[in-house]
C-alpha cells in the first residue's frame, strides 16, 4: 500500500510541474504604470489589411493550442482530445479507464479479505472464516502478498496511462495540421551522367 501512495504522489506532482510549466508561459495581459494605475492601451485603427487578416483567419484550419491541450487533459482525461476535435479517442480512453478502475476494485477487495482472513489465523487458533479447509495461513498470507502487488502494478499502470494520454493531447495538436499528403515525398532514384551511374534524392513540395 506505502507504493500505490508513492504512485499517487508522484502523478500530482508530474501534474504540478506541468501546471507550472504552463504558467510561467502565459503573457501578461495588463501593464500597470507606477505599480498602480494600468496604463492605455493603444488600439490600432482598422485597416483593410487588417479585415483581409481576420478573413483569412476564419478560412484557416482549425490549429489547437499544444499547452491548452495538455492542460485540459491533466484536469479531465479526454478532454484535451476533445479540445483538439478527436471525438474517436474519447471512448479508448474511458474504455482503458474503466478496465483499470475494475482491476483496481477487483485487486483492493481480494487483497483486503485475504489479509483479513490471514490476520484472524494468527490471533485466532479455532478460525472461522469462509477459507477454512480451502487454504493454509501460509497461503493466505501469499495471496495478500500477490493481491498487494497486483493492486500497486495496476495504480502505476494507470498513472503512466494518464501520462500518456495527457502527452497525446500535446502531440495531437502539435501535428494537427501536418501535411502528409503525397505531394510531399522523399524518393531516390537513379540518376545518369556522361559515362557515370549514381543515386540521386529527389524531394517533392507541395505547391501552394
Amino acid at each position: 500500500m506505502k507504493l500505490t501512495v508513492c504512485y499517487l504522489l508522484f502523478t500530482v506532482l508530474l501534474c504540478f510541474a506541468f501546471f507550472a510549466s504552463i504558467g510561467q508561459g502565459l503573457p501578461d495581459t495588463i501593464q500597470y504604470k507606477n505599480n498602480n494605475t494600468p496604463a492605455k492601451v493603444m488600439t490600432p485603427a482598422v485597416t483593410n489589411t487588417s479585415i483581409i487578416n481576420s478573413d483569412s483567419l476564419k478560412n484557416s484550419p482549425f490549429q489547437p493550442n499544444p499547452k491548452r491541450a495538455g492542460l485540459y487533459s491533466a484536469i479531465l482525461p479526454g478532454l484535451g482530445q476533445l479540445y483538439n476535435r478527436q471525438y474517436w479517442k474519447i471512448p479508448v480512453i474511458y474504455g482503458g479507464l474503466t478496465i483499470a478502475g475494475y482491476y483496481i476494485v477487483d485487486n483492493l477487495t481480494n487483497y483486503q479479505a485475504f489479509r483479513k482472513a490471514y490476520i484472524g489465523r494468527i490471533n485466532n487458533p479455532y478460525p472461522n472464516d469462509k477459507y477454512v479447509n480451502i487454504y493454509s495461513s501460509d497461503q493466505l498470507q501469499q495471496l495478500q502478498n500477490d493481491y498487494s502487488k497486483f493492486l500497486n502494478l495496476t495504480v502505476l499502470f494507470t498513472g503512466i496511462g494518464y501520462t500518456l494520454q495527457i502527452i497525446e493531447a500535446i502531440t495531437a495538436a502539435h501535428l494537427k495540421n501536418f501535411d502528409i499528403s503525397r505531394d510531399i515525398s522523399l524518393q531516390v532514384e537513379p540518376v545518369l551522367y556522361p559515362k557515370a551511374i549514381g543515386l540521386g534524392f529527389a524531394v517533392k513540395f507541395k505547391a501552394h
